[in-house]
């Protein structure tokens, strides 16, 4: 898949949140769970993971319109902070970390794994 298809919208990443919880399930399970969370209907749901399916993040299969996920929330989480890391700040990740730091009340606990994050990157 094109890291360009890793950009979902917001529709496509509710259908992505239920098969990334749940694993490989049919359309119609899909679409009773989004319809109790979103009060999506049919049309809707199948419509969105359509567009999934074209983007290669859904792989349909039968029977029974069985959605596999193709992709992981990491793939998507790691490409969108990459597009806001472009975006938003000059594709620095130091000025995006400065960024967070200075916005952000930490916890020491927090401070602490950041701390060991960044040692085991050394």
């Amino acid at each position: 898949m094109a890291d360009s298809n890793y950009k979902l919208f917001d529709s496509e990443k509710k259908v992505m949140e239920v098969l990334w919880e749940h694993g490989t399930m049919t359309a119609g399970d899909i679409v009773k769970i989004l319809k109790d969370s979103t009060g999506w209907n049919r049309n809707t749901t199948y419509t969105v993971i359509k567009k999934c399916i074209a983007k290669g993040a859904i792989e349909r299969t039968e029977p029974h319109f069985a959605c596999t996920p193709l992709i992981t929330r990491e793939q998507v989480q790691d490409y969108e902070t990459n597009e806001l890391v472009d975006k938003m700040f000059d594709g620095s990740r130091e000025k995006f970390f400065a960024a967070f730091l200075n916005g952000s009340k930490l916890s020491e606990e927090e401070v602490k794994s950041l701390k060991d994050m960044v040692d085991k990157l050394k």
